[in-house]
């Protein structure tokens, strides 16, 4: 199949996701590109790296992306999981990096809450502290769970486009993402503490 043909193909299932990028007018669909998924991309890349090296990944992300333009296969994935899966590779490189901030994340006290009305704070502090407690689970993960995890709650990608990113079927990242969830919600589940009458507290 020509390249022509996979383009028109690909279009009859997501033409609006699944650009040309070989075509004469690079600009202008790389612009779209960039607009119409950058947001999306810097937000998962902040999450995961922290806000201070994201945008630099992300004009990598991109950098990459067109470099590598011929190698995108429209019929294997749309371009919004194409770069998502640049971007979880640039990632990769900096797994250290990433655990580090995961486990500062961890460690951060929750108390300053900078933005947002005042019928927020309570809301804002509390997420916080959620964020601080699945953050010390995500920096133990194996950094293929994490990708699937992030991918799917920080990227808000779907199985398909997960496996597609991480060249995995999609059966496989919906049976990781169902072992992940299970044990970070045994690790989020406080033990039961009995405490008899009288106040004291069994340890």
């Amino acid at each position: 199949m020509t390249r022509a043909e996979r383009y028109a193909a690909a279009s009859e299932v997501d033409g609006d996701d699944r650009p040309d990028l070989c075509g004469d007018d690079l600009r202008s669909v790389f612009q779209s590109l960039f607009d119409n998924h950058a947001r999306d991309v810097r937000r998962y890349l902040a999450s995961r790296a922290g806000p201070e090296v994201a945008d630099d990944l992300l004009g990598d992300t991109f950098l990459i992306a067109l470099q590598r333009r011929a190698s995108y296969d429209p019929a294997r994935a749309g371009a919004r999981a194409w770069l998502f899966g640049i971007a979880t590779n640039l990632l990769r490189r900096h797994v250290r990096a990433e655990t580090r901030y995961l486990r500062m994340t961890a460690h951060e006290d929750g108390t300053q809450v900078t933005h947002g009305h005042a019928d927020r704070v309570a809301d804002r502090v509390d997420a916080q502290v959620r964020v601080r407690e699945l953050a010390a689970a995500l920096a133990e993960l194996a950094p293929g769970d994490r990708d699937v995890l992030l991918l799917t709650s920080w990227g808000e990608l779907d199985a398909s486009e997960i496996g597609a990113v991480l060249d995995i079927p999609a059966g496989t990242v919906r049976s990781r993402l169902h072992r992940v969830r299970r044990l970070l919600r045994a690790r989020a589940t406080p033990k039961a503490r009995h405490r008899p009458e009288g106040g004291r507290t069994d340890d």
